[in-house]
């Protein structure tokens, strides 16, 4: 019911007058905006009192538990009291309203300008993806068990010491009504705490550290005495817990929230599909090897292994081609007609050895152990390996031209005696 003033982006006002100032949000959805807050910087050279204007002055009307949450916690609030304030609005939320009243007549001025990009909705975002998709790992990590229990410490004392001494609370109804209350005083400890940071910083810093040092120490030794969950059923409570806050992340990363509803049923599905695509992966993998043909796998023989591999095929051979020889149908006058020796082809059918021994004797001679072939090979690689003293081949060169003079004086003296 005041006659407020509205705020637009890139306004900046000057005013000595209590006032009072609203913000009214656009309706019309844009994706460009769904990182984006407007900031609303209030300064002075002396105090005045910022008080936040509630549209729902009764506290019965709201639908939700978070609504009624909201409106004790701004009914409890008092206004701040201080020379300069910030308020951080986002872009698709609730209508802003607040009063400025001025102690002294010295003006006060209200600037708003849009930060098109804002690191803490971006960074609370991304938290709570990577939070979802890595909370099965998260919550059997003994270092992040810890790490939560630090955090939970700091931020919700209550509930960290309702938890510490659960095993004391005899009935589990008592134990969950308190845990009801803890959280309910956490979260207004959470809303004072993140409302009056930048003044407690400013103003208090080493109480603010000495705090987070002792309770972050007290924690850490609670858990480490507790130790790290075990039983599979308290693992899975982290897990979900870790899911859950990650909703929460997601949801108050981003200032559209048809954008972080699409985001988390998209998590949620992917999350539910990785069980259904994994068997149709694994089921196709099954039926492309089985019908796919099996790659040949070449495997070398060691030198035994050839030589006893071509005495059985040889032999296996030769029986296969006096089988043939032996059959009926056999053309054995077209073949004797054409063999040089008949009666060797016939002894070789009726079982005789294929080699006789003289050419087996002849084979020895020149392919044994002694034999000319094998000093031939010997001497030649010798030969080359000798190429490379520029000596010896010299020496090699002369040897070559005495040899040819030799053979022009053999074929001289030759022709000679035939003419």
């Amino acid at each position: 019911g005041r006659n407020c003033s509205i705020l637009q982006e890139m306004d900046v006002i000057q005013n000595r007058d209590e006032s009072c100032y609203c913000y009214v949000q656009n309706r019309t959805i844009h994706l460009q905006y769904v990182w984006s807050t407007l900031q609303v910087k209030i300064n002075s050279r002396e105090m005045f009192r910022f008080e936040p204007i509630s549209e729902k002055s009764n506290c019965r009307h709201s639908e939700t538990v978070f609504e009624f949450a909201a409106c004790a916690v701004q009914i409890l609030w008092k206004p701040e009291t201080s020379t300069e304030t910030f308020i951080s609005i986002k872009q698709y939320g609730e209508d802003i309203c607040f009063n400025i009243q001025p102690f002294k007549t010295e003006p006060y001025t209200v600037s708003v300008k849009r930060e098109m990009l804002d690191g803490k909705l971006l960074s609370l975002f991304v938290a709570g993806i990577f939070l979802f998709h890595f909370a099965n790992s998260l919550s059997r990590s003994t270092k992040f068990f810890y790490l939560s229990g630090v955090i939970l410490g700091v931020l919700a004392l209550l509930v960290f010491v309702l938890l510490t001494l659960k095993r004391f609370i005899p009935r589990h109804s008592t134990f969950w009504i308190l845990m009801s209350g803890c959280w309910m005083c956490s979260l207004y400890f959470i809303y004072c705490f993140k409302e009056n940071m930048h003044w407690l910083w400013s103003e208090h810093r080493n109480y603010l550290l000495g705090y987070f040092l002792a309770v972050g120490i007290t924690s850490f030794a609670a858990c480490y005495q507790h130790g790290p969950l075990t039983t599979e059923l308290s693992i899975n409570l982290f897990m979900w817990t870790l899911q859950l806050t990650s909703f929460v992340l997601i949801y108050g990363g981003v200032t559209i929230p048809q954008v972080a509803y699409a985001v988390i049923a998209v998590s949620l599905c992917s999350k539910g599909l990785g069980y259904p695509l994994g068997a149709a992966c694994h089921i196709g993998r099954k039926m492309r090897d089985h019908f796919k043909s099996e790659k040949l796998v070449y495997k070398y023989l060691t030198e035994e292994e050839y030589r006893e591999q071509g005495e059985t095929e040889t032999l296996r051979a030769l029986e296969e081609l006096r089988s043939f020889c032996r059959k009926p149908d056999f053309p054995s006058w077209l073949a004797v007609s054409k063999l040089q020796f008949p009666h060797r082809f016939a002894g070789f059918v009726l079982g005789s050895p294929h080699v006789s021994p003289a050419e087996i004797k002849a084979h020895d001679e020149k392919y044994g152990i002694g034999s000319f072939f094998l000093e031939e090979q010997l001497f030649e690689t010798r030969a080359e390996s000798e190429q490379d003293d520029p000596a010896s081949s010299i020496h090699e060169e002369e040897e070559e031209e005495d040899e040819d003079e030799r053979h022009k004086q053999i074929a001289f003296t030759f022709a000679t005696e035939v003419l």
